[in-house]
């Protein structure tokens, strides 16, 4: 890989790294539903005008909506709120293994040696997790886990359904979830109006760094790279990003780093790590 795009990489690894930081911080300024739901409108103001879909479209992505707009997207916010960023960090990490096995069951894909043993690495990975202090209660991890779960089913249903660009199935999933995010934020939180107009430089510099950065710029970058190497060599890549967030909050939130997140992250990683690299492939490219 030239030097120019392994740069590259690493600058959209420490985006998505901060990502997680930037969530953490806004959730405590902003409600995280009513912030998601801000975020939602903004990605789809900034794409959906310039990424027209087909009527027939619309079905499949009112369906993405809920299990990557709401599912995961919503969740992930309320449960940054309750849990450390590294370690919300490295248990989203959960969707590979949720994606694996929801693979082989309903699409019927083999599951080698090798992806049995990440399997098995990960969800060890999460008990060792749930058993440190940087999860005050049993529902910050329930949640991280269901929103991997939701990033899980995502990825299955955009394999098998129509053909669309990136930032045409940000924009218009963001579109169609704002409304169930608005509800539920409706439905669960209060003070919204308020929240809004006391939220600081954190609270709507969330919405906008999590918007336009990681959503948008981010995604649009990695993309790119993806057009140009095979998934082999930037898969590696993709992995430091739990690793730098767990560094970013230990640097900037003053997090603690104890024997469970060293050893449960470590798990996750090298299981996730098990699953998605071709070794072969990659060292044929090297």
């Amino acid at each position: 890989m030239p030097l120019r795009d392994l740069l590259l990489g690493l600058v959209i690894v420490a985006i998505w790294a901060f990502n997680i930081i930037v969530i953490k911080l806004g959730v405590e300024e902003l409600p995280p539903l009513l912030m998601t739901t801000l975020r939602f409108l903004l990605v789809a103001a900034l794409l959906v005008p310039f990424h027209p879909v087909a009527r027939h479209q619309l079905p499949f992505l009112m369906l993405l909506s809920a299990t990557f707009g709401t599912l995961h997207f919503a969740l992930l916010f309320i449960g940054l709120g309750q849990a450390e960023a590294g370690t919300g960090a490295l248990l989203v990490q959960m969707g590979t293994p949720f994606a694996t096995l929801l693979a082989v069951i309903f699409l019927g894909e083999r599951l080698s040696a090798k992806r049995l043993l990440g399997l098995g690495l990960s969800f060890g990975g999460v008990v060792v997790l749930a058993g440190g202090p940087s999860l005050p209660s049993p529902l910050p991890m329930s949640l991280l886990l269901v929103s991997a779960l939701g990033w899980a089913v995502s990825q299955l249903l955009i394999k098998k359904g129509p053909h669309l660009a990136p930032m045409t199935l940000a924009g218009w999933t963001a579109l169609f979830a704002v409304p169930q995010v608005a509800l539920g934020s409706w439905w669960f939180e209060q003070d919204q109006m308020s929240a809004m107009i006391n939220a600081g430089w954190f609270g709507w510099g969330a919405v906008l760094y999590t918007a336009v950065m990681s959503s948008i710029a981010a995604y649009g970058l990695w993309y790119g790279l993806l057009r140009r190497h095979p998934v082999s060599r930037l898969a590696p890549l993709s992995l430091l990003v739990p690793a730098g967030a767990v560094i970013l909050g230990i640097v900037l939130l003053g997090e603690t780093l104890n024997a469970h997140i060293v050893f449960g992250g470590a798990m996750v990683i090298a299981g996730v790590g098990l699953i998605v690299i071709r070794f072969r492939a990659l060292l044929g490219s090297v």
